[in-house]
């Protein structure tokens, strides 16, 4: 039974990988709208929904941004995300509605993910955000679906049948990890929040993570423990103002300013090294 599992499983890389040009055209959208002061909203109904919320509460401590860049909403709310709220996702009304709640407008991209691409409570959210001008993306495992037509970049990762038929908490639930992973990991780096292949904009709030902002920091200027050290509490633990601090032997104030003057991308910030 899990080697037929699995076996399953190892199909879905491989489906992911052939939607990598509409997941690129993502990227472009929604690196453009975080970069001129719009949000990226994730709209999902029960597997979707919980997996949209996992990624969204991860760009915080992962990537350093605040937590209202990237939102997740959810058919039925807080309580969908740990239990079954039988109905929620019936209803297009609804998702016009949260949407409208969380004021989206032109400068904002909805995607909306649904392995059917039939869920009302998707569909209705991205009528909304097309009707105020969002940039509307359209995440399914159903070529031909509604939401593919309606979302403006629709990203098909056809997984074909489940395992277990209908469970689309199986190989289409994967595809969506996969393809939100790839999604928010590739917009962070383009905002300048990883640099190379380190966590630059990760947020040192316990002892672990410290000594990992101090590992990075040390990896990525070459300083010695006590330079790195002192850098990051001068910066406040600020580990892209550290790098700045090492990089360009400037002091805190001005990594600061030119971070400002660069709108946060850390590379412009180092004048492209």
């Amino acid at each position: 039974m899990l080697r037929a599992l699995n076996r399953e499983d190892a199909s879905v890389a491989g489906a992911v990988r052939r939607a990598l040009p509409a997941i690129a055209r993502a990227v472009d959208a929604a690196a453009s709208a975080l970069r001129n002061g719009g949000r990226l909203f994730y709209v999902g109904a029960g597997t979707s929904g919980r997996l949209a919320a996992l990624d969204a509460a991860e760009c915080p401590p992962t990537f350093g941004t605040s937590p209202k860049k990237v939102q997740a909403v959810i058919a039925g709310g807080r309580r969908a995300l740990t239990g079954a709220v039988e109905g929620a996702e019936d209803s297009a009304k609804n998702g016009a509605r949260d949407l409208a709640r969380r004021g989206v407008s032109r400068r904002d991209v909805v995607a909306g993910i649904a392995a059917s691409g039939e869920t009302p409570y998707v569909l209705g959210a991205i009528q909304y955000a097309k009707r105020h001008g969002a940039v509307t993306i359209g995440v399914t495992s159903n070529r031909g679906s509604t939401l593919g037509r309606r979302a403006r970049i629709a990203i098909v990762v056809q997984t074909g049948p489940e395992a277990v038929t209908g469970s689309t908490r199986l190989k289409a639930g994967t595809a969506q990890k996969m393809v939100l992973n790839l999604l928010s990991t590739a917009v962070m780096a383009r905002l300048g929040r990883v640099y190379d292949n380190w966590m630059i904009g990760v947020a040192l709030t316990n002892h672990k993570l410290q000594a990992r902002g101090l590992r990075i920091l040390r990896e990525a200027t070459g300083a010695e423990a006590s330079q790195a050290a002192h850098a990051l509490r001068q910066s406040g633990h600020d580990l892209r103002v550290a790098l700045i601090m090492l990089k360009a032997g400037v002091d805190a104030g001005e990594a600061r300013r030119r971070l400002t003057r660069a709108r946060g991308e850390l590379r412009r910030a180092l004048g492209g090294k």
